[in-house]
């Protein structure tokens, strides 16, 4: 194997694909990238038997070949290289890199003991790159982190028709969005549990590229699915978790709410940030309505208190509940708009935010609920 490329687009596709690397392969040959030289093109592949990253890059080749090494190695390599074209060439067990005066000799691994990548599964459709980059931040925010619970580390997909739904939690607060999509199939109505750092990752990649990406989706036995996405010259496959007893989440938005607050996201951000200074990591911030506005306090000792106060438009009783403050900032931030309406129905029960206009009218498609947590004062 021997070719010639530029700099910029190897750092890229080596980057992209030892990202989803393990940092404690099983064997050593999945901490290994791929590279692939066939036909003037370049692929370069990561796969740890749950994702599989594929990008394709056009080269100047000399020879076609395969060569199998270090991932995080080469990626750390190729940023750091001069931007001069780079020339690489598989030579007995290493790999010679040389891009200017710079030469780095790899060794590399067998390829003939990588495993094969699985196929990209059927497609189901496409949606466009942007919008669906933002709809998987808005959710998988709210994803939960702990491995113990791998169904709740997952964002749920729901297509039904030309809709297409995500969902996620933690226990303690849910995000959904739902958007429009051009499904193959206009009937369509499939439900997937998609790895919510697999989606997040590879949403954010291909999201810049423009267009729009293929969302490939194979329907095998509980939790034996597979879900592709393709964008540009570059794909990714994940299995998907086993979401058969994934909740009915979708039940815990209120049906109705008993009164609303309408503020400015970006001002309620800084006075919660400001406010939660002196909260320890447990303590929530309270949220005082009233028809004079929103008063917003957090005290962690006996000697540390603070308070602010802020306008808010508010309907309803005069209402004080607490929220976790990383929680309430997540949520206000993903919103992607200005101003937000704050729906509640008690100081116990479950409040949503919406994102709205400029005049305090709900926009639908993103909803995001919060779990409160009960204060004695």
């Amino acid at each position: 194997m021997k070719f010639r490329v530029e700099r910029d687009a190897l750092a890229d596709a080596v980057a992209w694909t030892a990202k989803s690397l393990p940092s404690r392969p099983s064997v050593p040959v999945l901490a290994g990238v791929m590279l692939r030289v066939t036909d003037s093109r370049l692929q370069v592949s990561g796969f740890d038997y749950e994702v599989s990253s594929q990008v394709t890059v056009e080269v100047q080749a000399d020879a076609d070949g395969a060569a199998l090494v270090s991932g995080r190695l080469l990626a750390e390599i190729t940023k750091a290289l001069p931007a001069k074209p780079v020339d690489i060439a598989a030579v007995g067990a290493h790999l010679e890199l040389v891009c200017g005066s710079a030469r780095f000799t790899l060794p590399t691994m067998p390829v003939e003991d990588y495993p094969s990548l699985p196929e990209m599964p059927s497609s189901a459709g496409t949606v466009d790159a942007a919008a669906f980059a933002a709809a998987v931040a808005q959710v998988a925010v709210a994803a939960g982190r702990d491995e113990t619970l791998p169904m709740m580390t997952g964002v749920r997909l729901e297509l039904n028709g030309s809709t297409m739904a995500m969902l996620a939690t933690d226990r303690y607060r849910l995000a959904m969005r739902e958007m429009e999509w051009n499904p193959d199939d206009p009937e369509i109505s499939l439900n997937a549990l998609v790895p919510a750092k697999t989606l997040n990752d590879t949403a954010k990649t291909l999201g810049p590229l423009g267009g729009s990406v293929v969302l490939a989706l194979a329907q095998g036995n509980a939790g034996e699915g597979m879900i592709g996405f393709a964008g540009g010259t570059r794909r990714t496959t994940s299995r998907l978790l086993d979401g058969a007893n994934y909740p009915p989440v979708r039940s815990l938005f209120p049906a109705a709410s008993n009164a609303q607050a309408q503020i400015t996201v970006a001002a309620l951000v800084e006075v919660v940030r400001r406010v939660a200074l002196v909260a320890e990591r447990t303590t929530p911030v309270l949220l005082s309505f009233s028809e004079d506005g929103l008063v917003v306090e957090a005290g962690g000792t006996e000697e540390a208190r603070a308070s602010e106060a802020m306008e808010a438009a508010f309907t309803g009783e005069p209402l004080t509940i607490g929220f976790n403050p990383q929680y309430l900032i997540d949520g206000l931030q993903n919103l992607g708009s200005a101003h937000a309406v704050l729906s509640f129905v008690d100081a116990f029960k479950p409040a949503v935010i919406s994102p709205a206009s400029e005049n305090g009218e709900i926009v639908p498609g993103y909803r995001y609920l919060i779990m409160p947590i009960r204060v004695t004062r």
